[in-house]
């Protein structure tokens, strides 16, 4: 089918807390959305980058652009109607992987839904309930941190994930453990620290920790297989792996023994996809991080996260988990054990309501051939 016009619309929303991570605290989320019309049927993609290049290079600024001078006439110069026809075509432009997969997410809702199908069943997914993890920031005191977990633990949550930076990490870890010995307990440094802190790091083997998310930059697998070789704890690499090429050359250093896949942060789901099925076939267990998104991309996620391979609680948070209002109807919420359940309706399986995203757009623009 023929792709008739693209809208690209920038927003902001409020977070009901603050989040804070070694990159800094934030009070709100400016972020895009991708919609694609074609035969009377609209579909939603969610572009991740955040304002600031800060984990990673990309931007809103930059997103936009990029989606604006090459994605977008792209689709309509190739006359591009579906998700891997985008993915073969944009391979030539180089990087941007978070402004691709913003626009291909948009398509394979788009497919879905005029298939009438969910987007789980095209992915071939086997769970139709995501087990939920959440994410704790870096909080004032150590006892807001404690209280945090334990609302959250009331609420269901199955696993919870803190971030860390040096200064704030073994004492955090260790706060945590002396209240909740038993809680299913992983950390996230954003690749806060250098392979000088080796020794520090191995500290954390002490508290029981499910992994120990990307301690180093994205860039540094082969320091990441060094501490691993010296550490009990898993690692987990997140912002270092950009591709299926990336988790093989992590796999073969043995830079890691957990992979965080994010869509967004990879450049769409046919390269997730490729991802999730490398590791499958290697023995590498994988699970599906979170970027803050709205319900539009965390709808997304759910999907993605339907796969076989995702084999711990996710970063999929109920919508009250951050936003005081969603753009979608109905919300995602967390039921009863700490599950989410993947939509079952066509595409995303979840109704983004227009008034919402008008009222939280900050800048609108359309696009047809």
């Amino acid at each position: 089918m023929t792709i008739e016009r693209i809208d690209l619309a920038l927003l902001k929303l409020p977070y009901v807390h603050f989040f804070e991570t070694s990159f800094g605290r934030e009070y709100d989320r400016t972020f895009i959305i991708v919609k694609v019309y074609a035969g009377g049927i609209c579909g939603y993609g969610e572009v991740v980058a955040s304002e600031a290049p800060l984990y990673s290079s990309e931007t809103t600024t930059t997103a936009w652009y990029v989606l604006k001078e090459f994605l977008i006439p792209l689709v309509f110069e190739k006359s591009v109607s579906g998700p891997e026809e985008f993915y073969k075509q944009a391979r030539r432009f180089r990087g941007h992987l978070m402004a691709k997969a913003g626009l291909e997410l948009a398509l394979w809702d788009l497919k879905a839904k005029q298939a009438g199908l969910p987007l789980w069943k095209i992915y071939g997914g086997v769970q139709n309930k995501i087990p939920a993890g959440v994410s704790c920031g870096i909080e004032d005191s150590l006892p807001e941190l404690i209280d945090r977990i334990g609302a959250y633990l009331e609420e269901g949550y199955q696993r919870i994930k803190i971030k860390i930076k040096p200064g704030w990490d073994v004492e955090a870890c260790r706060a945590v453990r002396e209240k909740f010995p038993d809680l299913p307990l992983q950390v996230d440094a954003n690749g806060a620290y250098i392979l000088a802190d080796k020794e520090h790091l191995k500290k954390l083997d002490a508290f029981g920790l499910l992994m120990v998310e990307q301690p180093f930059p994205p860039y540094d697998l082969w320091d990441h297989s060094r501490l691993q070789k010296e550490m009990t704890t898993p690692l987990c690499l997140d912002e270092s792996i950009l591709s299926e090429t990336t988790a093989r050359q992590a796999f073969e250093m043995g830079s890691c023994r957990i992979i965080n896949i994010k869509v967004g942060r990879v450049g769409g789901m046919v390269e997730a996809k490729k991802i999730h099925d490398f590791c499958r076939a290697n023995g590498i267990p994988v699970w599906c991080g979170g970027m803050l998104e709205s319900g539009i991309g965390r709808a997304h996620n759910l999907h993605i996260a339907s796969l076989p391979n995702f084999k711990f609680p996710n970063d999929l948070s109920a919508s009250n988990r951050y936003y005081k209002q969603d753009l979608i109807d109905p919300e995602i919420v967390l039921e009863k054990g700490g599950f989410i359940k993947v939509p079952e309706g066509p595409g995303i399986g979840v109704n983004p309501v227009d008034d919402r995203i008008r009222k939280a757009t900050i800048r609108h623009e359309t696009f047809k051939k």
